[in-house]
């Protein structure tokens, strides 16, 4: 009896301890957890950034090699800090500050401590690393910008800051973000997945290899290429046509909504955001007060539409049947719309105009009576500027158009609550208001709106929103935009769209006529003021065009907005006719035209003082 008692507890007692190894070794994994903290390191295994193309399948943004120096902080040893300095190309102060840096966000987890090294320096530093324990190499690529135009559209990319690592734990220090453009919005595509992959440690904390022979490596997920809807070749046109000069250009193609030119001037290479010297360069980019390369004036500058709004307002005096395209007004030189209160035209005294006469004469007079007339045919003033609000919102005005870049802005169309908090309620008329009839006043526009309520007209009556991107990886992006059908009916347009023609045949935009080619359009001159000692004082005007071509099947809708550039016909005119032509023929058939608007500068308009006798608007 005492045998198998003797027997039985011997075997309990081995059970037990049989048990507790198991559980310690196999069932319980918190043991190997910290064993592996220990022993095993892991790094991102990143893929390589999309790259991105013109619409024509010309190669923009690519990638090229580069190497940043890590560090764990745990497993460092003391080191010579001046060779390290050498080999590496960075001071003693920002090395200290790096480490420093490091052991805050993590003594356990990698942080960059020397970023992009050079392919020369990385073959250096290589046979050194024994020297300098807790330190490895990590390859990454680096966005390589293979053009030196379109930097507003691409944006650009640098490392990730704390505010970043706070919205989306995503990213670790050390890692790449889109700020602007392209890199910013379609970030996720161009960006993929990283990967992990983990490494073995021996006691001394040296990296051995890969661990159990890369069985738990996550390879990462590749990125998407996109292709952009944007025209390099003109792109680069349009650039170097702005050169010395201030201002926007947007061009679209009507007939998908895909934007085909956004240029903003003055602009940068994007080369310089790339590097060691990019914090620097922006720096400089940022700092410029007067020039502002980096504000994307296309997108967010908000100007007075000027005289290119008419065109909008003829349509909706049309269809709330104010008018025919028979309707004549007189012109007197001008137009009294309040008692002492007079609006210069450019109209020889006693002329009579019909609708297409008036847009391409561009009479303040005509229009002036055209809005009173939207204004005065419903009850109230305020029911009258709200219904005339609508059918602008339709054209994507005073609001955003939803294209796929981060940045823009709305825009301004005034409507009934506005002017009862500007004059009182029942203080107010459609003469008080009257400088909305041609393009002033209250109104303001960003260029890509006006290039967009342009191809509206080429498209009689509807527009698809603004886009920028053509394809990401094998999808198309157009297949998922919806039409916008504006609230004016088809079959007002044509008359418009004929005003348009013979601004450019014989109007105001003569200069703007292209051989061979239908182009219609309308010039702007937009009065420009500013806030000076508290009165407010008028500076040079802004040159405007809009345009589309041809007539028949437009291809090309275009915007050109150019500060401080006295009349429409000046600079921005000729600016959009020389796009139109390069686009639409591959070429350009006028050199003296061309060679005056590439060389011509309004730099001298841009250095003047901004002073000058004050110029009360009536209120």
């Amino acid at each position: 009896m005492r045998t198998y008692l003797l027997q039985s507890i011997t075997v309990i007692v081995a059970g037990i301890f049989l048990y507790r190894l198991l559980d310690l070794q196999v069932l319980n994994t918190n043991y190997q957890t910290l064993s592996e903290n220990n022993a095993v390191l892991e790094i991102a295994e990143y893929p390589e950034r999309g790259f991105i193309y013109d619409r024509n399948g010309t190669l923009l943004v690519a990638n090229q090699p580069a190497y940043d120096v890590m560090i764990i902080p745990e497993n460092v040893s003391p080191f010579d800090t001046l060779s390290f300095c050498q080999l590496t190309g960075i001071s003693k102060k920002q090395l200290i500050k790096n480490l420093r840096k490091a052991r805050r966000y993590s003594k356990r987890l990698p942080s960059v401590v020397v970023n992009q090294i050079s392919k020369e320096t990385y073959a250096r530093l290589q046979e050194q690393m024994w020297k300098f324990e807790g330190f490895f190499i990590q390859k990454k690529s680096l966005r390589e910008y293979r053009t030196q135009h379109g930097a507003n559209v691409l944006g650009y990319v640098s490392e990730v800051n704390n505010n970043d690592m706070r919205k989306d734990p995503y990213y670790r220090l050390g890692e790449i973000i889109g700020r602007q453009g392209v890199e910013k919005s379609y970030e996720t595509a161009l960006r993929g997945s990283k990967g992990k992959k983990f490494l073995q440690k021996d006691r001394f904390n040296r990296i051995m290899g890969t661990y159990k022979e890369g069985s738990y490596d996550v390879p990462p997920v590749p990125a998407q290429d996109i292709q952009l809807t944007i025209d390099a070749a003109l792109q680069a046109y349009g650039e170097n046509l702005m050169q010395n000069k201030r201002g926007g250009i947007v061009a679209i193609e009507p007939a998908t909504g895909e934007v085909l030119a956004l240029v903003n001037a003055p602009s940068y290479d994007p080369s310089i955001l790339v590097g060691r010297k990019r914090s620097a360069n922006y720096r400089k980019l940022a700092n410029d007060s007067l020039a502002k390369p980096l504000f994307d004036r296309g997108l967010l500058a908000q100007y007075p539409p000027g005289s290119p709004f008419k065109t909008l307002n003829a349509l909706i005096a049309l269809q709330e049947k104010v008018i025919t395209p028979k309707t004549k007004y007189r012109c007197n030189k001008g137009h009294y719309y309040a008692r002492g209160a007079f609006m210069e035209c450019h109209c020889k005294r006693g002329t009579k105009n019909d609708l297409t006469k008036a847009i391409y004469r561009s009479c303040n007079t005509y229009f002036s009576n055209t809005y009173r007339e939207i204004i005065d045919k419903f009850d109230t003033p305020e029911e009258g500027v709200d219904q005339w609000k609508e059918h602008l919102k339709s054209f994507g005005l005073g609001n955003y158009l939803g294209y796929d870049l981060s940045i823009g802005r709305p825009g301004h169309v005034p409507g009934a609550a506005y002017y009862n908090r500007a004059y009182q309620k029942g203080q107010w008329k459609a003469p008080t208001i009257i400088s909305n009839a041609i393009g002033q006043g209250e109104l303001l526009t960003t260029p890509i709106q006006l290039a967009n309520f342009t191809a509206a007209i080429a498209n009689r009556g509807y527009y698809y929103t603004p886009h920028f991107v053509k394809k990401i990886g094998k999808d198309t992006v157009a297949n998922q935009l919806e039409r916008k059908t504006t609230s004016i009916d088809p079959e007002h347009f044509d008359v418009v769209i004929d005003g348009m023609h013979k601004v450019v045949e014989k109007g105001t935009a003569r200069i703007a006529r292209i051989r061979g080619i239908e182009v219609c359009g309308k010039t702007g001159t937009a009065e420009n003021f500013t806030r000076i000692d508290g009165k407010i004082t008028q500076l040079t005007d802004h040159s405007i065009f809009v345009a589309f071509a041809p007539k028949e099947n437009p291809q090309i809708a275009i915007a050109v907005f150019i500060e401080n550039g006295y009349w429409g016909a000046r600079w921005a005119a000729p600016i959009a006719s020389l796009m139109i032509e390069n686009y639409l023929t591959g070429d350009t058939r006028r050199p003296s035209l061309e060679q005056r608007m590439l060389n011509g500068s309004l730099e001298e308009e841009y250095l003047k003082p901004i002073s000058g006798q004050p110029f009360v608007i009536n209120e």
